[in-house]
């Protein structure tokens, strides 16, 4: 919807943007899109039926399909076809998996239209890597946050680690490295910070001091 504000929050995997997305949209009283959530559901259901994660067509119908639904306020489930699957798509193999599927342009277009129906009254946090260039390019805020690759790995050691997941933080940081390559090299919307786009590290800051940061520029331009 035209008049509805949109706050976009892209940057690379592990840079915060789900944690800061979830809490500005439950802060703001706003919905919330979990763009690279779609893109692990997708890789999941494919695998399920047995769709191989490079057949386009294949793929680019499926995502047509699928019944997704998320929970909303303090509710970060996720489902598809009916089956709570939060905790599957949330896996290092589905992360990897994700970025394979993302990269494939018939995927994206599939799911362009998909992610512009998030925007509902009274606005709309969308969380990803294209959402301030190519899904959301009007947005009035758009933030792009990012961090080392070794703090990432760093933070995502420790998640993994309070789940009581074996893993090991060179596996973790190689994988973030791959992942990045992937999503900045791709030929269709590639990863990188809209021209409009407020760039914030987030390597030295906390959560709550991110936060504020981004509510700030809500603030200012909404």
């Amino acid at each position: 919807m035209a008049d509805t504000p949109v706050v976009t929050i892209d940057g690379p995997g592990g840079a915060g943007k789900g944690t800061i997305s979830r809490l500005a949209a439950q802060r703001l009283g706003w919905h919330y899109l979990d763009s690279g959530a779609l893109y692990r559901l997708l890789a999941m259901a494919a695998q399920r039926r047995q769709i191989a994660l490079d057949d386009e067509r294949a793929l680019a119908a499926l995502a047509r399909q699928l019944d997704i639904r998320f929970g909303t306020g303090n509710d970060d489930s996720v489902w598809c076809d009916g089956e709570e699957v939060s905790a599957f798509i949330r896996t290092e193999q589905a992360g990897s998996h994700a970025s394979l599927v993302a990269a494939i342009p018939a995927v994206r277009e599939a799911l362009l239209q998909r992610q512009r129906d998030f925007c509902q009254p009274p606005g709309l946090v969308a969380d990803g890597r294209d959402m301030g260039t190519v899904v959301f390019p009007e947005a009035p805020v758009k933030i792009f946050l990012t961090a080392s690759a070794e703090e990432r790995a760093e933070r995502r050691y420790k998640q993994l680690i309070a789940k009581g997941i074996d893993v090991k933080i060179g596996d973790l940081l190689a994988d973030i490295r791959a992942r990045d390559e992937r999503d900045t090299q791709r030929a269709v919307a590639p990863l990188r910070p809209a021209e409009d786009a407020y760039s914030l590290d987030t390597t030295c800051l906390s959560i709550s001091q991110v936060l504020d940061i981004v509510i700030n520029k809500v603030q200012e331009r909404v």
